[in-house]
């Protein structure tokens, strides 16, 4: 199968710094691809050189097996990270702007319905929230019905319900057979979404797979976490690996300070052996969170990984130039 989308060794660089060091990727039709990486690891950038807005310094970018800018633009649909449309048009205007923008173009009540909007047709851009803006901003890239739809974090600042709208929405157009690159620091999204993830980092991407794949390879084994003020050396006699926790997953209740110790390896039937022991020695605990390993696993360890290998290749004195996000990166 011919790839609908594809980076070939794309390297972009703003001054002295690396946006983009040999970035390479291909997507089939159909197929959701999401970037993650953290901030200024390039995403917005190849996302840019993808639709023929930014001019990398090298490699090439293909959509339909042509340049980004030969590309006929009825095809393609582009929401960047900084749209901005005018505040004094409402719901409805805007979408029927944009779809005058095009010969054959899907009416604004359709697009309003597709991202939940349907009520607030006639309220201004400036009056609606954060989140409903966003998914106006998301329908203006549905009116040309498109083959390949970029969308640089589309659902930033909407709530849980506009986001299960926009998640739906990308499902039935994946499943109608448009191909979706989408870039998200949320992992759930990446996950729900995604037939394979590419994650970006220096400006290159260091792992790409589905979500089961790279959990797999990526992710470690399952865990418990226990919530105690007892130190590792507490567990020195537990059969299982034991360190002190570094985070609370995004789905714990903490906001990733230090919250006890996470004890590896262990299937949900063993966690009784975790128990007897705590119990057994008199250690004193407020919770005992188990859990499989899942992308936001993949996305640290990968990240933390890039970062030794960095640091290792960096003189001690030298300023890490590729931490400050490129102009206008940041994704």
């Amino acid at each position: 199968m011919e790839a609908v989308v594809e980076a070939t060794e794309l390297r972009k660089s703003y001054g002295e710094t690396t946006a983009l060091s040999g970035a390479s990727l291909s997507v089939d039709r159909g197929e959701v691809f999401a970037l993650i990486g953290p901030n200024g690891a390039g995403k917005t950038t190849l996302v840019r050189a993808l639709t023929g807005t930014t001019e990398p310094d090298a490699g090439s970018a293909r959509v339909f097996g042509e340049p980004p800018t030969a590309v006929d633009r009825d095809r393609l649909g582009v929401l960047p990270q900084d749209f901005a449309p005018p505040d004094r048009l409402t719901a409805h205007e805007l979408i029927d702007y944009y779809a005058g923008l095009y010969d054959d173009a899907r009416g604004p009540d359709e697009v309003l319905s597709d991202v939940g909007l349907v009520d607030a047709g006639d309220t201004w851009y400036e009056n609606l929230s954060g989140g409903q803006q966003r998914r106006v901003c998301v329908g203006s890239t549905l009116v040309n019905d498109p083959d390949v739809l970029f969308l640089d974090e589309p659902t930033t600042g909407i709530d849980p319900a506009g986001r299960r709208t926009v998640w739906r929405l990308i499902e039935d157009l994946a499943a109608g057979g448009t191909t979706v690159v989408l870039t998200t620091h949320d992992m759930a999204e990446a996950e729900r979404l995604a037939d394979r993830v590419g994650l970006l980092a220096d400006g290159s991407l260091i792992a790409q797979g589905s979500p089961d794949e790279l959990v797999a390879e990526h992710g470690g084994g399952s865990r418990v976490l226990v919530e105690t003020d007892a130190d590792p050396e507490a567990f020195a006699d537990l059969e299982y690996p034991v360190e002190r926790a570094s985070r609370v997953s995004s789905r714990g209740r903490g906001g990733g300070t230090p919250a006890g110790v996470v004890v590896r390896d262990v299937t949900p039937v063993e966690i009784g052996t975790i128990v007897d022991y705590l119990e057994d020695r008199g250690l004193e605990y407020t919770g005992l969170t188990w859990a499989e390993p899942d992308l936001e696993d993949v996305y640290l360890a990968l990240a933390d990984e890039t970062e030794r290998e960095r640091t290792q290749r960096e003189p001690i004195d030298s300023p890490t130039e590729t931490d400050a996000a490129t102009p206008g990166e940041t994704a």
